[in-house]
């Protein structure tokens, strides 16, 4: 099992920066591959940006590369996700994603344990 608890959502204006946390709990979390998703309003969830067990390969959408920076800090068993640039369009309730096994998939399905998201509202 893997609790999850994300934070570090807020309001900030359009090029603004936020750095989300997700902190772990759990055994499992030492074998799992960690992501970050987003859903919007009306909009389906989708993947953000993932990092694998232990560490040395991420993955991006194509609409944060660039912009967003995932990490691990596998000694705090905390998950980050480093926003620059934000735009209005990376409104969304953030949530921090758990996968039971050494490598990032883009699909929710493959992801095992998820926390409660945190909203991150970015004004124009």
């Amino acid at each position: 099992q893997v609790q999850l608890v994300e934070s570090g959502g807020g309001l900030v204006q359009a090029g603004g920066s936020l750095r989300l946390s997700c902190a772990a709990s759990g055994r499992a979390y030492s074998n799992s591959a960690m992501a970050w998703f987003r859903q919007a309003p009306g909009k389906e969830r989708t993947f953000v940006a993932g990092i694998s067990w232990p560490g040395d390969s991420t993955a991006y959408a194509n609409s944060v590369k660039g912009r967003f920076t995932v990490s691990r800090d596998d000694a705090k068993n905390t998950l980050y996700l480093q926003m620059s640039s934000l735009e209005p369009e990376d409104t969304a309730n953030y949530y921090c994603a758990a996968r039971i096994g050494g490598a990032v998939y883009l699909g929710e399905r493959s992801y095992n344990f998820w926390g409660q998201g945190t909203q991150v509202t970015v004004s124009s």
